[in-house]
């Protein structure tokens, strides 16, 4: 039987998102520090957990890097297939990686798996495999949705704050209280680093790949070429103050094994 999430997947278009004004504010920022830890080095390996259609690592196979990917829902394992990459394309579990061995890959990228995570402890679980498949020294990229934007955009802008408070779908906190039946889990700074502290991971920094992107949807879309080439200017000059970071929608933590 199909899961909830393959079911959201089979009619969610991520490959049109990541090529919106708002997904390509993402995309720019996240490849421009893949970069900086790649170094140029073709002879690098890279892992994709949680690849989708394979944006990511259909986009690094074609500079020359040696990538596998791994990716659990069918639907969009078939269409980075149909890419016809160099890409090595599987399907699997971000929480059980037994296809690949310890110390294999310089990079990791753990971009869309923990959004889909519920508890601590498979939360950690997938950083702890993450962490098994790189070698010693090798960076780990883990994006997480961020709980303020959830709250912020679902909660008011939408206006469905007062019946998820009353649902008990919000902590006093403010904090959301996902399951789930609501795909998405949401999460704090503090919590991210608890996270981390626990796999035994390093943290070299943190950013946030669309910082006010997603708030402003509409405004990017209203924007000329060249204003926009100014907000990823201004995007990328502001990504990693940590003044602005928790209240994006996403964050890339970027980790040393």
């Amino acid at each position: 039987m199909m899961t909830e999430l393959e079911q959201y997947y089979n009619k969610f278009n991520e490959e049109k998102r990541l090529d919106s004004r708002h997904g390509k504010v993402e995309f720019i920022t996240s490849m421009k520090y893949i970069h900086e830890y790649l170094g140029g080095d073709t002879t690098k390996k890279i892992l994709d957990i949680g690849a989708g259609t394979g944006k990511y690592s259909v986009a690094l196979a074609e500079e020359g890097y040696d990538v596998s990917a791994v990716e659990l829902v069918k639907h969009n394992l078939g269409l980075l297939k149909a890419k016809n990459s160099s890409v090595k394309a599987y399907q699997g579990n971000a929480l059980k990686l037994r296809r690949f061995e310890n110390d294999t890959f310089d990079v990791t990228l753990l971009f869309g798996p923990m959004y889909h995570l519920f508890t601590k402890e498979d939360k950690v679980r997938a950083l702890c495999e993450a962490k098994r498949v790189t070698k010693p020294g090798g960076i780990i990229f883990v994006a997480y949705v961020m709980n303020e934007y959830s709250i912020l955009t679902y909660g008011f802008k939408q206006k469905h704050i007062a019946e998820c408070v009353r649902d008990g779908r919000i902590s006093e906190e403010f904090q959301c209280m996902s399951a789930p039946s609501d795909l998405y889990d949401y999460v704090r700074i503090e919590q991210i680093d608890a996270l981390n502290q626990e796999a035994g991971l390093e943290r070299i920094k943190i950013i946030t790949p669309d910082g006010p992107a997603n708030y402003m949807r509409q405004v990017l879309n209203s924007l000329t070429e060249e204003e926009f080439e100014l907000f990823i200017q201004y995007h990328l000059s502001t990504c990693e103050r940590q003044d602005l970071i928790g209240a994006a929608a996403h964050t890339v933590d970027i980790l040393r094994k």
